[in-house]
């Protein structure tokens, strides 16, 4: 599913948009009215913001609805070469961050952000943590921002994450090489909640997780195509029709493929 409504020129609150004007021209004004933002602990910041500079959320990146801070962790490196990483305590394959090279990034990430953990989140991208999900991704949209650590190698030394009390996300039961992706993919999911950013705010009532269950299946034109129609219903008109077979299908769908949300969706009702 993808919310690519590519909006026409509109109104952000008393921001008046128009396609003469120069997105960058006006990063500065919005952004001083309070716009959401992200700070990313990165190894690679040249990795930013990649898609995430692309579509609808580019779009509202360029006019400064939401704003992007990527800190070099090798900045902080030690010695020559910079070095981040050293052998893990107690033997082991692969290398760890050390705790006084990511400390003092999350110092400088600091620096502006909000002392208040609900209203600035501080994440490391780890395959241990709770996994990203629809509620998560509202309640990092309801703050004033977030800052991202990016982990690398087998991972980043326990003390930091103890200290600086930090919260640990994972978007599931698999290891990547990095934490980049996976950051772009939590910014992605919470960046669409922020408001203006989509074209139409309704479509995010409506979409897989809002209400605990899958979305419903989409159609449009053509009417036919390869010797499959469009549901009646859905060419009815009669929207309280309508409602009522997307929810069919909605539970039907999440029955069928995610049980889990299944058997939550059936305790709530309850």
């Amino acid at each position: 599913m993808t919310d690519e409504t590519d909006p026409k020129p509109k109104s952000h609150g008393r921001l008046k948009i128009s396609a003469s004007v120069k997105p960058r021209d006006l990063m500065a004004d919005v952004r001083v009215a309070g716009a959401w933002q992200a700070k990313i602990i990165t190894l690679f910041p040249e990795a930013f913001p990649g898609t995430l500079g692309l579509s609808l959320t580019g779009k509202a990146l360029d006019f400064g609805l939401w704003a992007l801070e990527t800190i070099d962790l090798r900045r902080f490196g030690l010695g020559k070469h910079r070095n981040v990483d050293d052998t893990p305590a107690g033997g082991g394959a692969g290398m760890v961050l050390r705790a006084d090279v990511v400390g003092p990034a999350l110092e400088e990430a600091m620096v502006g952000a909000s002392p208040d953990r609900t209203e600035w989140p501080v994440v490391y991208l780890s395959p241990r943590g709770r996994p990203l999900d629809q509620a998560m991704a509202r309640r990092f949209a309801a703050g004033q921002g977030i800052t991202l650590l990016c982990g690398r190698f087998e991972g980043v030394d326990e003390r930091v994450l103890f200290h600086y009390g930090i919260e640990e996300v994972s978007l599931g039961d698999f290891v990547l090489t990095g934490g980049e992706i996976a950051a772009q993919a939590l910014l992605d999911a919470t960046v669409r909640l922020l408001p203006n950013v989509l074209g139409n705010q309704a479509s995010t009532e409506e979409e897989s997780f809002s209400n605990g269950l899958l979305e419903h299946p989409q159609f449009t034109k053509p009417a036919e195509w390869n010797g499959m129609a469009i549901p009646d219903v859905l060419q009815s008109g009669h929207h309280g029709q309508i409602a009522k077979w997307r929810q069919a299908q909605s539970e039907a769908l999440t029955k069928a493929r995610r049980p889990d949300l299944w058997q939550a969706w059936q305790d709530k009702k309850r």
